[in-house]
């Protein structure tokens, strides 16, 4: 029973001119039956309000029973059991959080105006995992980098930077490059762990997808990585044997990171599906879910990225969504000379997310 419900009691018996507490209850009346003590009374006057309780009562698992003023100065119920003891107060029971466990996607835009943009994130990385082991205690993290889309770029050897690299003899004939099922499939990403001994070098690696692809399809390739495309197609990434598998857990937060400098115009469905689509990943729980999308400011005024234009008519999906759609994410310049600080902040908005996190 809490403390407002106890009180509400008291006040009850005295505005109405009770009889006895042994004989009529919050639990209803019943005569004097099952008490060992005598009769409680309640008197007030205009200032004051006193009461003294029977000694003893038997007839519920649960009671409530008041401090004699005299004794304690306060007239305040207490709850107790019927034994006589008193319950425990197990006081706030604080969420177990994620424990430092974040599972991070990258989608990096391979197209060809990418060029600048790259460069800045590969920068930006060690300041980033510099902070969210700051922030984050226990710092385990799985990435994923996918560079948003399911084509293997290259034809020939001819595009390899070094003709020391070309091997006509390759499987395929790409720069001695050997590629599988996974390599072609959407969704599918490199990953790695906070265990690599040296994690901004192996981010260094995977976070050069190269940029002349085919026009990225960020959430397409984000969802199908997390198997939650907004169209069911039977590939499961993260099941045992799958390309991404071991990098979802149902432990840990989720952070997307998107980098695109053009709007995202090819992807299914719009910000509100891809939003929901996320969630769902994290069974629901919307403060499971931050974003992170770094992406063209053409739209608005002043511009980095235009500065002497006007604005764009068009809306970017990719700012909706951060923006509007998302209750945690954070949308920033890709013309900005460089992205460390937006890392940084993420790093800190994470671990207040983790602090209140509640597992699956």
């Amino acid at each position: 029973m809490s403390r407002i419900t106890s009180l509400a009691v008291v006040l009850y018996l005295v505005g109405c001119h009770a009889l006895p507490f042994a004989e009529t209850t919050a639990f209803g009346s019943g005569g004097a039956e099952g008490t060992t003590g005598g009769p409680s009374t309640v008197s007030t006057d205009a200032n004051t309000s006193t009461t003294t309780a029977a000694p003893t009562t038997t007839s519920g698992a649960v009671e409530m029973s008041t401090s004699d003023a005299s004794t304690s100065g306060s007239s305040e119920p207490v709850l107790s059991s019927s034994s006589g003891g008193i319950l425990p107060d197990f006081g706030d029971v604080a969420p177990i959080g994620c424990q430092g466990k974040v599972d991070i996607i990258f989608a990096i835009s391979a197209e060809f105006t990418m060029e600048f943009a790259q460069p800045r994130l590969l920068a930006a990385f060690p300041e980033f995992a510099q902070a969210l082991e700051e922030e984050l205690s226990g710092f385990d993290l799985h990435v994923l980098v996918t560079d948003s889309s399911f084509w293997w770029s290259m034809d020939d050897c001819s595009l390899c930077q070094d003709a020391a690299d070309c091997d006509p003899n390759g499987m395929p004939d790409l720069c001695g490059a050997t590629i599988d099922e996974c390599d072609f499939t959407l969704g599918a990403g490199e990953t790695f762990s906070s265990e690599e001994p040296d994690l901004p070098a192996a981010f260094d690696c995977l976070a050069r997808v190269g940029w002349g692809g085919a026009s990225p399809l960020p959430f397409d390739s984000i969802l199908a990585a997390l198997d939650h495309p907004l169209i069911e197609t039977g590939v499961v990434l993260n099941g045992p044997g799958g390309c991404n598998e071991g990098f979802l857990r149902d432990d840990a937060l989720l952070l997307v990171v998107v980098i695109q400098d053009t709007y995202d115009q090819h992807s299914l469905g719009g910000p509100y599906q891809w939003a929901k689509a996320l969630y769902a990943v994290k069974g629901g729980d919307e403060d499971a879910v931050f974003a992170l999308v770094i992406t063209s400011d053409a739209e608005l005024s002043p511009s980095l990225c235009f500065p002497n234009e006007p604005p764009a008519l068009a809306k970017n999906r990719l700012r909706l969504f951060g923006e509007n759609y998302l209750k945690h994410g954070k949308v920033e310049s890709i013309c900005a000379p460089s992205y460390g600080k937006f890392f940084k902040e993420t790093a800190a908005q994470v671990a207040a997310l983790c602090d209140q996190f509640i597992p699956q």
